[in-house]
């Protein structure tokens, strides 16, 4: 996910990539020699302690770059692929002072959004969908920008053709919107 993030973003930019804590086997079948693995940030069953670990993951994270970088959050943004995607609209609703963008790539807008748990989002948001996503279909992705508005008042959405990849087209739409948001 770095060297997507930064194909995306532009190499002028400090990206840092967490690893999701859940270890799992890519490969169908039993694992062998050449089994590829692959992370994940947990299950429904634990979903509220694999939520407060991201939360607190990120946080950490923050933190350390803030003060390595001498960066406030202002110019801090998330970006998730899939399941990371829902973790991190949580997160900007939980955390509202910790970033200035939330970029969502083939993800969903968390169960619970309209809950009052959550408070409003001061971050810009940018959702890129795809349209032959087999998780998030266009029937349910083309949904996702009235649900993130209802917490957000700076939402961009755009259903790019493909399936539940990171779309290589994803630069020409991130750079702008960027510039737009941190002024780069």
């Amino acid at each position: 996910m770095l060297h997507l993030t930064v194909a995306s973003t532009g190499s002028q930019h400090i990206v840092a990539a967490l690893e999701a804590p859940n270890q799992h086997y890519l490969t169908q079948g039993l694992p062998g020699a050449h089994s590829k693995i692959g992370y994940n940030w947990g299950v429904g069953e634990h979903w509220g302690s694999a939520v407060r670990l991201h939360h607190d993951m990120l946080i950490e994270c923050l933190t350390v770059l803030r003060r390595r970088f001498d960066i406030p959050a202002s110019r801090c943004a998330l970006v998730g692929f899939s399941q990371p995607v829902g973790l991190n609209y949580r997160f900007a609703a939980s955390h509202p002072s910790q970033v200035r963008g939330v970029i969502g790539i083939c993800g969903g807008v968390p169960r619970d959004w309209e809950e009052d748990k959550y408070q409003a989002v001061t971050a810009s948001i940018l959702h890129l969908a795809r349209d032959e996503d087999e998780f998030y279909p266009p029937a349910l992705s083309t949904q996702f920008a009235d649900r993130l508005r209802s917490r957000a008042s700076d939402v961009e959405f755009h259903l790019l053709p493909g399936g539940h990849r990171f779309p290589s087209k994803a630069k020409g739409i991130v750079e702008p919107w960027m510039a737009r948001v941190f002024g780069v």
